[in-house]
């Protein structure tokens, strides 16, 4: 990441929080009103894009449908309904991905959506899933996608226009036998093309005058999204950050006209749920001003088996740490770091709950495993990037570190229990492959995510104080010390699932600082609000 600069003199390292940042953006937000329209139009729009594979830049096709109001009234929220949108990529990028031994494919679609009305402007992302699908032997790819998608608030009466911007594909790439494609993810850049029409145009939604104020409850505090760092959730020192009051850059010369997006409440996201474990400091484990917690979840595919096993809803209570900037010598931007730590709670101890796995071992048996996951040295959380005071462009990785023991505490075969004792576990944490060795010494599972980001528009990927993807691949070790009764299950255990090559993806919720009440992030008791859905 410092190649371009590897001749430059280093200087002084700033810290700072969060708040002294100023490539960092905050999204105000309010509590919609129900829209009764007097009509609807369709919008139905094929754009020209330009997608960046790992071969170079290749043409696609994106169909995006929407349901619009006819009109709309300012004050009034409406959300754009049945969203529809088809990337079609050509088999030059189909033959790009399946350089890798894929032979399947499960996308999310994130598209950009500006939204303005004269020279006020907003940006929105409009999020969806496509059902997974076969790469063609020939011809092109077509992913299909849905979802719900943030509404809208126009503060002045005036025509609203909505246009396409960019688009990100994320990508998981399945194999025929379940082992990790290369790359096992990822995620494919999209750009407007030149000559699209109208510039990306999708809709336009006259707005009338405020008729006054809606019959709904008073809004609620404005909630953030949290700063590209993994900062403090609510904080931000940019001088033009995007508020209510001034839109979307913070300058006051729209004098608050710009339109409101909200954000709908993640899929899966409540206030408690019977089956999510509690998350919250207590006196064994009490809490900081830089404590966060978030639920985690996810699959990891067990190679050896040809299948996946569900990681269950689990609590990470983190130690945020403060964010170093290493200025560039013309002070244009710098080089950012983080080091935080965490832990795995469950009942007062660090592991996550028990959770089960079927499989046909050998390919016919059919085998249940109860499972959990004990964590035994620290877990540590490691973020760089840089970022630019100009473009206001951060990237950054985040690679998690953690020592996991797997112990089995229940199996049965073909429908009989077979005892494995009371100290059935790998012999050694689970392993990847780390990419610093020397500097982390010993057996970790090590996991990924990455995050850009440049404003309006949103931050995309991993971020540790929003939560999102990581992916790694782990090699399981052999087990020990399972069996009771004079039986040794060491090795059917070891020959049905250690071995190398499992890929595994985490997705992690938001986290809620539990010093810094948000009621968008956090229970009133101080739990995660959010709570993550696997996604394979």
């Amino acid at each position: 990441m410092r190649g371009h600069r590897a001749a430059a003199p280093r200087l002084p390292r700033v810290r700072a929080r969060t708040s002294a940042i100023g490539a960092f953006v905050v999204l105000a937000a309010m509590v919609p009103a129900a829209v009764s329209a007097a009509g609807t139009q369709e919008a139905d729009v094929a754009l020209p894009y330009v997608c960046r594979l790992p071969s170079g830049e290749q043409p696609a096709t994106v169909r995006v449908t929407a349901g619009f109001p006819a009109t709309a009234e300012a004050g009034r929220a409406f959300t754009p309904t049945g969203v529809t949108t088809t990337v079609e990529l050509p088999a030059a990028a189909v033959a790009d991905l399946a350089r890798g031994r894929a032979a399947g494919v499960r996308a999310v679609t994130r598209l950009g959506v500006g939204i303005a009305q004269g020279e006020a402007a907003a940006e929105a992302t409009w999020r969806g899933t496509a059902r997974p699908a076969a790469l063609p032997a020939s011809g092109p790819l077509t992913l299909t996608a849905t979802g719900e998608v943030p509404s809208v608030t126009a503060r002045v009466a005036g025509d609203l226009a909505f246009s396409a911007r960019a688009l990100d594909l994320d990508l998981a790439l399945d194999t025929p036998d379940g082992t990790a494609a290369d790359p096992a993810a990822l995620t494919i850049g999209c750009s407007l093309a030149e000559d699209a029409p109208e510039r990306g145009l999708l809709a336009t939604v006259p707005i009338g005058p405020d008729p006054g104020p809606p019959a709904t409850t008073p809004a609620s505090p404005t909630p953030s999204v949290p700063a590209p760092d993994g900062g403090s959730p609510g904080a931000s020192g940019s001088p033009h950050a995007p508020n209510e009051q001034t839109g979307q850059d913070g300058r006051d010369d729209q004098k608050g006209r710009a339109p409101t997006v909200t954000e709908r409440a993640p899929r899966g996201a409540a206030t408690r749920r019977p089956d999510a474990p509690p998350c919250r400091y207590d006196e064994r484990h009490p809490s900081t001003s830089a404590s966060l917690n978030a639920y985690i979840t996810g699959y990891t595919n067990v190679r050896k088996l040809a299948g996946a096993s569900l990681i269950p809803l689990s609590c990470a209570l983190i130690e945020q740490g403060p964010t170093d900037i290493e200025l560039f010598p013309d002070y244009s931007g710098g080089y950012l770091t983080q080091h935080s730590q965490g832990t795995l709670w469950y009942r007062g101890e660090p592991r996550t709950p028990p959770f089960q796995a079927t499989f046909l071992t050998f390919g016919f048996v059919p085998t249940k495993a109860t499972m959990v996951l004990e964590q035994t040295g620290p877990m540590t959380m490691d973020g760089k990037g840089e970022t630019s005071f100009v473009t206001q462009f951060t990237k950054l990785e985040t690679r998690i570190r953690v020592p996991l023991v797997l112990r089995v505490t229940a199996l049965e075969v073909n429908g009989t229990p077979l005892d494995v004792g009371t100290g059935c576990r790998t012999r050694s944490p689970l392993r990847s492959e780390e990419p610093e060795p020397a500097k982390f010494p010993g057996d970790h599972l090590v996991l990924t995510g990455r995050s850009s980001h440049q404003p309006p528009a949103l931050p995309v990927g991993y971020l540790l104080s929003s939560g999102g993807p990581l992916t790694g691949e782990v090699t399981i070790p052999a087990f020990t010390h399972c069996g009771g009764k004079g039986e040794n299950l060491d090795r059917l255990l070891t020959a049905s699932v250690s071995g190398p090559g499992n890929y595994v993806k985490q997705m992690q919720g938001q986290t809620c600082a539990v010093q810094v009440f948000n009621p968008d992030q956090c229970t009133k008791d101080l739990q995660p609000l959010v709570i993550p859905v696997p996604e394979r």
